[in-house]
């Protein structure tokens, strides 16, 4: 690729769907993004606002009912504190010998490394969760007939916080799936239909969640006996926003490459700690 060539919009949108369609935790069915806006530099801040209840009064025939009463609101703000860059070259010895489907699979390895840590982010916002399911200090042990069950109990903790009932999600790691295939209350009517199957990681359904698959699940190791703390809940508990603020190309002085550099702000936050749940899980 020639840096002569070079269309930034074109690489960003690319970027941005690489980046798509390697997140779980962060995609839009698991977090909110209706509120990216323009986002500048890191430090900027996105402002979201929620209506607090109303009240609800009996209604009495033949009487006057109370004045209208004003409504208020509540503000929280998320801070873009997240500023992460990737920067590499090809030499152009590689270029000529490679093709130009080099620099294509470097961006797409970039993109994933930027989803990556946008997931690993998301997924350690657990200890927001208002309800939990097992403790750090006292995790439960899912077996081949007991993953399922489990499931379940973090789903009745999301009814005891009025969490939405619908579009709940709940994620994973492998081995716990490996579980829930042994138990035939999840092959029966855990399957998916065909549109699920758009949504990054999903595996199926199961207690009333999308159940869906991730390596990035926050755990204390990655062997027998560590603790994973899978996250369950709705999309309104979390909310991201995020931008690839720039991508440039440019000729290294020192260097016959081309090379290539790209900034990507963010900011996550959770808003309504009583939409998720937190299931504390040691690994088989």
């Amino acid at each position: 690729m020639s840096v002569v060539n070079f269309i930034p919009e074109v690489w960003i949108a690319r970027l941005l769907f690489n980046i798509h369609n390697a997140l779980v935790f962060a995609q839009p069915s698991i977090v909110n993004r209706d509120y990216e806006g323009e986002i500048q530099q890191a430090g900027d801040t996105v402002r979201v606002s929620s209506i607090g209840p109303v009240t609800i009064s009996d209604y009495v025939r033949n009487t006057d009912m109370a004045q209208p009463e004003e409504l208020t609101d509540a503000q929280s703000t998320i801070v873009i504190d997240q500023a992460k860059y990737f920067n590499f070259q090809v030499d152009d010895v590689d270029a000529l010998q490679a093709q130009p489907e080099l620099m294509n699979a470097a961006m797409q390895q970039a993109a994933y490394g930027l989803a990556a840590t946008i997931d690993k982010y998301i997924a350690a916002l657990y200890t927001d969760a208002a309800g939990s399911v097992g403790t750090a200090g006292a995790p439960v042990a899912p077996t081949n007939t007991t993953a399922y069950e489990y499931l379940v109990d973090l789903s009745v903790k999301l009814d005891e916080q009025n969490a939405p009932e619908v579009g709940r999600w709940a994620v994973v790691p492998p081995w716990y799936e490996g579980l829930l295939l042994k138990d035939a209350r999840f092959v029966q009517s855990g399957q998916g239909g065909s549109e699920d199957r758009l949504r990054n990681g999903m595996i199926g359904r199961a207690a009333g969640f999308d159940i869906l698959k991730s390596n990035n699940v926050s755990s204390t190791g990655v062997g027998s006996g560590s603790t994973y703390r899978i996250l369950g809940g709705v999309n309104n508990g979390i909310t991201l926003a995020e931008q690839m603020r720039k991508v440039e190309a440019y000729r290294p002085e020192r260097r016959f490459a081309d090379a290539i550099k790209g900034l990507h702000l963010w900011g996550a936050k959770t808003l309504f700690p009583q939409f998720l749940a937190v299931l504390y899980a040691n690994r088989p």
